[in-house]
């Protein structure tokens, strides 16, 4: 099952990595990078889909992220993990205690993250499918590990977006994915209205690894919603 994260990291590289790694998952991230993008974002989720977990940093730029921990409890239950420089017993306990799930000082593997994030769904009763990074079906074989992609042995080109595209699509392989996850996911937040973007792009895919592409077979759309990759068998 995918999640949607609200990632909130002033510090660019480390929260385009976090988002990378998060997305491989096979999980839906929205990054902010200060307290009023985050505030934003949370006011946003009351006519949209919910955040399942928000990672938040505490030292932003126009405020301490305990302001958006506060905010963030008197309007959602989903678990909030604090990720900071600050390694002070002090700051830990006073987090727990504002309603944080879990606190992780940097720095600090993925595979911990990963980990403390399945811990905190489980707490909640939501548990996170792994992602799907090999598939194989009806000739098709991709692997998101290696980036290799063939269809009946022959290897098939994609240019970067229709790649990452694609990937997005196979790490939730059987469960539809809606345009808005798309498009934040692979093009950004800031693309979310551009929904002729989804459907350019994969015209495109289906162009290269269907055999009929007006009949698809592996990306099938979801009426209303976006699109799901046939499962694997």
């Amino acid at each position: 099952m995918s999640i949607r994260i609200l990632l909130i990291e002033d510090d660019r590289e480390l929260g385009k990595a976090l988002r990378n790694s998060l997305s491989t998952e096979g999980h839906s991230v929205l990054t902010a990078a200060s307290l009023s993008e985050a505030r934003a974002l949370l006011d946003n989720q009351a006519t949209g889909q919910p955040f399942d977990l928000y990672l938040l940093d505490l030292g932003l730029p126009d405020g301490d992220g305990k302001l958006f921990l506060e905010m963030a409890r008197r309007v959602s239950t989903a678990p909030v993990i604090v990720i900071s420089a600050r390694p002070h017993d002090d700051s830990k306990i006073e987090l727990l205690d504002a309603g944080a799930d879990d606190y992780l000082v940097k720095p600090f593997s993925v595979g911990e993250l990963l980990a403390r994030i399945r811990v905190a769904l489980r707490h909640r009763g939501n548990l996170a499918q792994a992602a799907t990074l090999v598939y194989q079906r009806d000739g098709l074989n991709i692997d998101l590990v290696k980036r290799e992609i063939t269809l009946n042995g022959a290897d098939v080109k994609l240019t970067p977006t229709e790649y990452e595209l694609l990937a997005r699509l196979v790490r939730s392989a059987g469960q539809a994915v809606s345009h808005r996850q798309l498009l934040a996911d692979v093009w950004g937040p800031e693309f979310l209205e551009h929904t002729q973007y989804t459907r350019l792009y994969v015209g495109q895919l289906r162009a290269k690894i269907e055999i009929n592409p007006a009949d698809p077979h592996f990306i099938l759309t979801e009426t209303g919603v976006g699109y799901r990759m046939l499962a694997v068998a």
